[in-house]
């Protein structure tokens, strides 16, 4: 594993939903929150993207055609900026300092997204959320991540799970299912192979952009894949 000093997280909205399935669970959020203390502790330069599927998601909120796909995808934005404020207050109760910045101008709730700005954030050693995916609907917030951790001049984008990493086949249903360590961004656009969306690797693939996929509920495990412990399991994209 390389060595990585700027690093953009992904973390999906249901995984703070904890096992109802909904809202934000808080024991939830304070374990990321250690998780983002150590890499900040370690010298990490952390920018973060959430995703808002513990309360809205576009596709779902326009599937009968009663509310367009436009507004559905703004609701979405919305529900990510939920819960970036609930992480930011997470991070903030372990003593980091953070921000929130969003692609939509809220100047009441957070800071307006600014590229310039955000790189001077991480460079003070402030965690940096991105909320309200890309601004635009249509665009998914694995999107949103990739672009901002190109735009940021990320090490890597880290996909962070419930699972090790991206198998061949369902590790819940098939117990021969392999963890694939290496995969190219071919690779990874295959329609067995669900590691982002097809935009999204696209995006990462054009400006060479590593994919980490690993597990987020393993205490420390983020930190000891970037300090290259040969037993961490992961899948790296590149």
């Amino acid at each position: 594993m390389e060595q990585a000093k700027r690093v953009l997280i992904k973390f999906s909205g249901e995984a703070l939903a904890g096992e109802s399935g909904f809202g934000i669970d808080t024991p939830i959020l304070k374990f990321i929150a250690n998780e983002i203390k150590d890499l900040v502790d370690a010298g990490k330069e952390v920018g973060i993207v959430i995703g808002g599927g513990n309360i809205v998601r576009g596709v779902t909120a326009s599937q009968d055609g009663i509310i367009k796909r436009t507004s559905g995808d703004h609701m979405g934005m919305l529900a990510t900026v939920i819960n970036s404020i609930a992480l930011r207050e997470a991070i903030e109760y372990v003593g980091v300092n953070v921000r929130v910045q969003s692609a939509i101008k809220m100047e009441a709730f957070c800071e307006t997204f600014i590229v310039g700005r955000a790189q001077r954030h991480l460079e003070k050693g402030r965690v940096v959320i991105f909320g309200a995916g890309t601004g635009n609907p249509f665009f998914t917030t694995d999107t949103a991540a990739t672009l901002r951790a190109i735009e940021i001049g990320s090490d890597m984008i880290i996909k962070a799970t419930k699972v090790d990493g991206v198998y061949d086949k369902d590790p819940k249903k098939f117990a021969d299912a392999q963890l694939l360590k290496n995969i190219s961004y071919e690779e990874a656009l295959q329609d067995n192979i669900k590691v982002m969306d097809d935009t999204a690797i696209a995006l990462a693939k054009d400006n060479k952009l590593p994919i980490l996929v690993c597990n987020m509920f393993k205490k420390g495990n983020i930190l000891n894949i970037l300090n290259g412990d040969e037993n961490a399991l992961y899948s790296i994209v590149k």
